[in-house]
């Protein structure tokens, strides 16, 4: 039998022995474009087919492999690989009302990403969304996977909500509101509805969602004909939002939380593997620095712990 052996010097042997090296099997493409949160592997997978995802200047094939310097070119962005050992980061975020949950806002808004500290070799994503006028938690994370796990509605990750409701609201209503209820965009329902104090007219209450439609609280709330005057996320899945931490700061969750939060969306552990990095000269804008101030500011206060026991106050 004849073995044929890479060509001395060519690429191909070079990538083998990088990884020998490294230890570092080549990945495929949407699985690595997905942990670097580029978008959901189904939708890359799209992409992909269309010949929207190039790699080394060659557009991409479905299901193909890539490896250590391998470059991607994806929405106008190049992307370098590389490999990573260092642990993914996930962050807390107390979000006060005013911001937007987007990296630019081309009306000049502050943005959610504005406060966060600076990363290298990855970037923030934010799990899930919160419009300008809710507060509350947003939860991120290096590790696009996970977002697009916890996303995603098959998984059923309970969002819960504090909410103070404008406007008289009786039994039979927050029985229809768990029954559900149907909006523009289907059927809705919350999954639990819990009073918690306030006076006639002026309520409030924890609700829970099993999923994230744009401004689907308020928008069931509205089919009982009240309206929602001020509204919080304090839990996202097994993380609640800590009491001590104050609007427009942050708090960072130990690779323990980070090791649940993956099994609870049935996620294995990651162990070293490669990334996509922005290619100089076209820097990722959820890498841009942030301003002096926000810097000083995050100096000032350093959170390590999550509270993992109690919601926070409504108030």
């Amino acid at each position: 039998m004849t073995t044929h052996k890479p060509v001395k010097g060519s690429k191909s042997e070079f990538r083998h022995a990088q990884d020998a090296e490294t230890g570092v099997r080549p990945e495929r493409l949407q699985k690595i474009m997905a942990t670097a949160g580029l978008g959901s592997r189904r939708a890359l997978e799209r992409q992909i087919k269309h010949g929207d995802v190039l790699i080394n200047g060659t557009p991409a094939q479905l299901g193909q492999t890539i490896s250590e310097g391998d470059k991607v070119r994806h929405e106008g962005k190049d992307w370098k690989v590389v490999v990573v050992r260092s642990p993914q980061r996930n962050l807390v975020y107390n979000k006060p009302t005013g911001e937007v949950t987007t990296r630019s806002d081309p009306q000049g808004r502050p943005t959610v990403f504005d406060r966060l500290p600076t990363i290298q070799g990855a970037r923030w994503v934010a799990v899930g969304r919160l419009d300008i006028n809710t507060s509350g938690l947003l939860l991120m994370t290096t590790d696009g996977e996970l977002a697009n796990a916890m996303m995603h509605p098959s998984n059923q990750v309970d969002r819960e909500y504090a909410c103070r409701i404008f406007g008289e609201i009786s039994a039979e209503q927050i029985a229809q509101l768990k029954e559900g209820v149907m909006l523009d965009d289907g059927p809705a329902n919350f999954s639990d509805i819990v009073s918690s104090g306030g006076s006639e007219g002026n309520q409030w209450f924890h609700v829970t969602l099993l999923e994230g439609r744009n401004r689907e609280v308020r928008r069931l709330w509205a089919s009982q004909g009240v309206t929602v005057s001020r509204l919080k996320r304090v839990r996202y899945g097994a993380v609640f939002l800590p009491k001590r931490l104050r609007m427009g700061e942050w708090s960072e969750l130990t690779p323990k939380d980070h090791k649940i939060l993956r099994e609870d969306v049935g996620l294995g552990p990651l162990p070293a593997q490669l990334a996509l990095v922005a290619e100089k000269g076209r820097r990722e804008s959820g890498q841009d620095k942030v301003s002096k101030k926000a810097k000083a500011r995050r100096k000032s206060t350093r959170y390590k712990n999550v509270d993992r026991k109690k919601p926070a106050s409504p108030g």
